[in-house]
């Protein structure tokens, strides 16, 4: 229990009032502001599994509907909640020198009908699989990181098949995008809702694509954005692969630099840093990464409006990692990925409801590491300690009489809804036999 000596339940749940007050605004009935704020805190307890089936017992609701009346048809607008979160996440987790990352993740799906769906390479399982992606951008600053925005990938595969898009809940004139362009898209909003940042960082997909650097180019916002080893730049030379430029560098131009703290101390490597000719404004350079124990190298393309020291292009090289953390998070204590819903905009108020939740245990962490430094021999509170503290000691679902007994109710709800679809189930096997 010393962990938890400074810990305040009080103000915990006075900033979740607060957090859910600031987007009760955005409901037009009182029913579906209640389960919005029953369904973001069945996102931040400890269920084993979170979905709207479990949510809703969790709840003391007597079935599922209501939880799926609001992802599905109540009326409410996803998008201006998540404008909220991301005034939210600014407000508390500001910082000069913070960083947006781009990346995506998937989440394995079974069967053809859930939006965006097919079968995929994804990083998560690291190997291809039907699966759906979407693409997300995260504040990453000094006081933590949260996603801010997201977009769902469609493949081609759906916006070629308008009927298939229309049962899913997409306009039929829905249209391709790479995950590039839907991370612009993400971007231009961050920027034209009035925030300044001065750098992005993604990885090699959004690195390799001319359009996006442009893009960031033109309003002035920074990149560190990694591409291939056989990405090609040009020098007052001619053109080299990213790999042969780097060859070229003398050892004396390496440098060894953190890339930021891990969990198991600082990241070390060596860089080397090139500059690019180019007749466009700024500063164009590449950046080049080596692993000091087993000499792997990764390298980078970097923009800036003013030239920018090695220092600074490593630390936002570093935090792109980030990200990972967020995603990890995200699914991990916030159920981003264990959404069971088919129509896209179910997926839309699922997955900005989960990013609300992750974002309210990465803003109590922030607070909680400016009011209370941890003593020594205590590491400070992390989200995943937060949100076991939160769960015992402020997320106290009913257990009175009623809820008891709606467990009794649940369970012949259950048995009821495994007998339709097993007597659906045969005679689908009985039809198709015939």
């Amino acid at each position: 229990m010393a962990a938890s000596h400074s810990v305040n339940p009080a103000r915990w749940q006075e900033a979740f009032e607060a957090l859910m007050g600031q987007i009760a605004g955005r409901f037009t009935r009182v029913e579906p502001r209640r389960r919005a704020w029953n369904l973001v805190l069945g996102l931040l307890s400890d269920l084993p599994r979170k979905n709207c089936w479990s949510i809703a017992e969790w709840a003391g609701e007597a079935s599922p509907d209501g939880m799926q009346h609001l992802l599905g048809r109540a009326r409410w607008n996803a998008d201006r909640v998540r404008d909220d979160m991301r005034e939210y996440v600014l407000e508390h987790l500001h910082d000069e020198d913070a960083v947006l990352v781009v990346d995506e993740t998937g989440d394995a799906k079974k069967g053809t009908h859930t939006v965006g769906v097919q079968r995929q390479y994804t990083g998560t399982a690291g190997r291809i699989e039907n699966a759906q992606v979407a693409v997300y951008l995260v504040y990453a600053g000094r006081r933590g990181h949260a996603a801010v925005d997201r977009e769902l990938y469609i493949p081609r595969s759906w916006t070629c098949d308008p009927d298939r898009c229309r049962a899913a809940g997409l306009g039929e004139d829905t249209a391709f995008a790479t995950k590039p362009e839907l991370a612009a898209r993400m971007i231009g909003r961050f920027l034209d809702a009035g925030h300044r940042v001065g750098w992005v960082a993604g990885d090699e997909v959004y690195g390799g694509n001319p359009k996006l650097r442009s893009a960031l180019e033109e309003r002035d916002t920074g990149y560190v954005l990694a591409v291939a080893c056989s990405h090609e730049v040009t020098t007052s030379a001619g053109k080299f692969r990213a790999d042969t430029l780097a060859s070229k560098v003398p050892k004396r131009a390496w440098q060894k630099l953190s890339a930021g703290a891990g969990a198991k101390g600082h990241r070390f490597y060596d860089w080397a840093l090139i500059n690019l000719p180019n007749p466009r404004p700024g500063s164009h350079q590449l950046l080049s990464r080596r692993n000091r124990t087993t000499g792997e190298r990764a390298y980078y393309r970097c923009w800036s409006p003013t030239p920018a020291p090695l220092t600074t292009l490593v630390r936002v090289a570093g935090s792109r990692w980030r990200v990972e953390e967020t995603f990890q998070a995200g699914k991990g204590l916030a159920g981003l990925d264990e959404h069971q819903l088919r129509r896209y905009t179910s997926w839309s108020r699922w997955v900005t409801l989960a990013m609300l939740a992750h974002a309210f245990l990465a803003v109590v962490r922030a607070d909680e590491h400016t009011r209370h430094p941890s003593p020594d021999g205590l590491i400070p509170l992390s989200c995943n300690e937060i949100q076991r503290l939160f769960t015992t000691l402020v997320v106290q679902p009913v257990h009175d009489v009623a809820h008891r007994l709606a467990w009794s109710a649940w369970s012949a709800w259950r048995r009821r809804h495994q007998a339709r679809a097993q007597a659906s189930h045969y005679r689908r096997q009985a039809a198709s036999q015939k």
